[in-house]
């Protein structure tokens, strides 16, 4: 097993093949299903075939040098190894830059330490969990530099320095159009993050009232922050398409850690942050979002109650069912198990493929093979490879 490819690809046929691919689903006649495989920057931290440059995740987190080298790594070595229905080889107009926090910026914008681990994703700590009242002496961060999305705009500054006179694998390097905060992790999953998720569990039965306080902090501090971030963008860009428009169709959100509570929990004490946030950002044309873990329970009242028409999922799901209680209209981007994508062997993957494809998750041609969100470091090249043309062996449709 390897994590490079040994043969050559042509790109120009790949990344015209990609473009059909993708023209005909968006027109609602696909010929098969579209496969996409991501991986994050950890991917890259924690393969030592890949990682030369001596930095980890703390120089990322502190040396807007080091982002920018690993970043420039990490999509060399995805656009020439990971096969799948995205753009392979060279960019066009240049290699893209962005400020990349991974899932700290929310809670380290409301004042959480950042605790960092070496090779492994940084977190942030609970600065609620042993003194909850001190919610109410929180003062509102600012939106552009409160915590850590001060290090944020640090970062986004020297970017747009730098970026402009470098070049790498003779194409310019792009600055970022934006730092994070515009989109949410969800309002749950950040009350988690700074009360600590056994906690706020807790106070959902012992102290239902402190509860809401800080959902309501929150969700209140985390439109004011997106709204914010999006006036700062469109001055910097005037010319910006989406200018002056905080509603838009398919806005997308995350909340994973509403895994944790049964449907009756997530109506009575989530769905109304949700529904907030709903309302301030979508224009009603449907919703898109993102939940890792054992989620799908929620999947209608979503659907039904927010409008959700495309579900990113990150954890082995019952596909028949998905379909049978979503209906053919909404979009399902899933796929195998992770660890069985990372462990193989390849001729499992295609099997778990080919069932996956046989559920009647393909009825109405709204489904998107993935690798369960994101690849697990150190996965081989060729169980990549083997999803990939799993999915093109048994993702087509029968008209195609």
């Amino acid at each position: 097993m390897s994590f490079h490819r040994s043969r050559p690809i042509d790109f120009e046929g790949h990344n015209e093949e990609v473009r059909r691919v993708w023209r005909a689903y968006h027109a609602g006649r696909p010929h098969r299903v579209p496969v996409e495989i991501c991986g994050s920057i950890r991917n890259y931290f924690n393969n030592p075939e890949l990682n030369r440059s001596g930095f980890d995740f703390e120089d990322f987190f502190t040396d807007p040098r080091a982002q920018v080298e690993c970043q420039l790594a990490w999509q060399k070595y995805a656009r020439w190894n990971i096969v799948c229905d995205r753009e392979m080889g060279p960019p066009q107009g240049g290699w893209p830059l962005a400020v990349d926090l991974q899932n700290s910026y929310e809670a380290g914008w409301f004042g959480c330490p950042l605790r960092c681990f070496g090779l492994d994703v940084p977190d942030t700590e609970e600065i609620l969990k042993e003194r909850k009242e001190r919610l109410f002496d929180l003062e509102p961060p600012d939106p552009l530099r409160g915590g850590l999305l001060g290090r944020a705009m640090e970062f986004f500054d020297y970017m747009h320095q730098a970026g402009p006179r470098m070049e790498f694998e003779g194409l310019p390097v792009k600055p970022p159009a934006t730092i994070p905060g515009e989109g949410t992790d969800g309002p749950f999953t950040v009350a988690c993050k700074l009360r600590g998720a056994a906690e706020v569990c807790l106070d959902l039965y012992e102290d239902p009232e402190y509860f809401h306080a800080l959902m309501d902090f929150v969700t209140a501090q985390t439109i004011r922050r997106m709204k914010a971030i999006r006036e700062w963008r469109w001055s910097l860009r005037p010319e910006s398409p989406d200018r002056g428009q905080f509603r838009r169709p398919g806005w997308y959100f995350a909340d994973d850690s509403i895994a944790l509570l049964s449907v009756g929990q997530y109506r009575e004490f989530v769905l109304p942050y949700h529904r907030r946030l709903v309302a301030e950002f979508s224009d009603g044309t449907g919703v898109s979002m993102h939940l890792c873990g054992d989620a799908t329970r929620h999947f209608p009242t979503l659907k039904a109650e927010l409008g959700v028409r495309t579900f990113d999922t990150g954890f082995p799901v019952d596909f028949a069912w998905l379909r049978r209680e979503l209906g053919p209209e909404v979009r399902i981007n899933g796929g195998p198990s992770i660890m069985l994508v990372k462990d193989g062997p390849s001729a499992a993957i295609a099997g778990e493929v080919r069932r996956i494809c046989g559920s009647g998750i393909m009825d109405g041609g709204r489904f998107v093979l993935i690798a369960a969100n994101n690849l697990a470091p150190c996965t081989p090249i060729e169980h990549v490879e083997a999803l990939s043309e799993a999915g093109k062996r048994f993702g087509t449709y029968p008209e195609a």
